[in-house]
């Protein structure tokens, strides 16, 4: 197995090498290859004074899925895996990797979360949505054959969230397993405020509704889940109204970003599923556009290349 592990960043220098730290131990013969958002912290210059770094690629785009494409594209091996830069491997997770390819194209596995109060996990989930049984993965927690991403065309770049879960929708549609490895664990640590952030209502349901609707068309049970998420959320938003936690504005607010986010998100759907009616449903994959890299750096054994000889996005 030739391993390329693909790291997105974006503003994180820090926790960035960290995790390159941690795959230098955990997968030392990987390919590794990080993803440079349009960041402004110095992380060129951490990555230009490393030598376990294989490809540096420099791109415009703040979108995480168009990140990953980026570096599914520059990858070379036969398995690409896809890793968060704020995450470290944990000992035994390339065992797993291997393991679990013996009896998937895909694998995944938990992210240990570390708070104040201890250490939250995750485990496996699956669902059943219109005949099929979808499978969770993580994006920021997933090896997958290349021959599968291929297919598959990489991540749908319309989608600023949830491009994990459009995966697996389409994974479950051209019936490729997900495995689930324990021993595949990654590990975050989050600072004194817990590493939360407020949700963006109306792209989460804007992605939502899109990815539904892409996936399956325009069906009834499409229609009631995702009712069902707007339901539960206002709940939940309604009872922080009600214990002084949110403000009636905001809870009002957040309320026609979810409207408006279903209305969009749902037609853009609809023009995805007539734009590519092929088992990817993907018309916005990783063969249909060649201009993400501004930039991209290949480093050698020794010394990285010079920037002025690097390879830009034309070639």
């Amino acid at each position: 197995m030739q391993l390329s592990v693909v790291v997105p960043t974006l503003d994180g220098r820090d926790r960035l090498a960290a995790c390159l730290d941690a795959i230098a131990e955990r997968a030392p013969d990987a390919e590794v290859i990080v993803v440079n958002g349009p960041s402004t912290d110095g992380t060129t210059g951490m990555i230009d004074d490393r030598d376990d770094v294989d490809v540096l690629v420099e791109i415009a785009s703040r979108t995480r899925n168009v990140a990953r494409n980026a570096g599914i594209d520059a990858a070379t091996g036969d398995v690409v895996a896809l890793v968060g830069d704020d995450l470290q491997l944990e000992s035994g997770w390339l065992e797993a990797v291997v393991d679990g390819l013996t009896d998937a194209p895909v694998v995944t596995g938990p992210i240990h979360r570390s708070l104040r109060g201890g250490v939250t996990t995750d485990s496996p989930h699956e669902e059943r949505i219109a005949g099929r049984t979808v499978t969770a993965l993580s994006g920021n927690n997933v090896a997958v054959r290349r021959s599968v991403v291929d297919a598959l065309d990489g991540f749908d770049e319309y989608l600023e969230t949830g491009g994990a879960w459009d995966l697996a929708h389409r994974l479950a549609a051209t019936d490729h397993d997900v495995a689930w490895r324990s021993g595949m664990s990654v590990r975050c640590e989050y600072e004194a405020d817990g590493g939360q952030t407020r949700p963006d209502w109306g792209w989460t349901y804007r992605a939502l509704a899109y990815r539904l609707v892409k996936n399956y068309g325009l069906r009834p049970t499409i229609a009631r889940r995702t009712l069902s998420h707007a339901a539960r959320d206002a709940v939940t938003a309604a009872k922080d109204v009600i214990t002084g936690d949110a403000q009636p504005t905001s809870w009002v607010g957040n309320g026609r970003a979810v409207v408006s986010g279903i209305l969009t998100g749902g037609s853009d759907g609809l023009v995805a599923r007539a734009r590519d009616r092929s088992e990817a449903r993907n018309p916005h994959g990783l063969s249909k556009r060649g201009d993400r890299a501004v930039a991209r750096y290949e480093y050698g054994d020794d010394e990285p290349e010079d920037p002025e000889t690097a390879t830009d996005s034309d070639d």
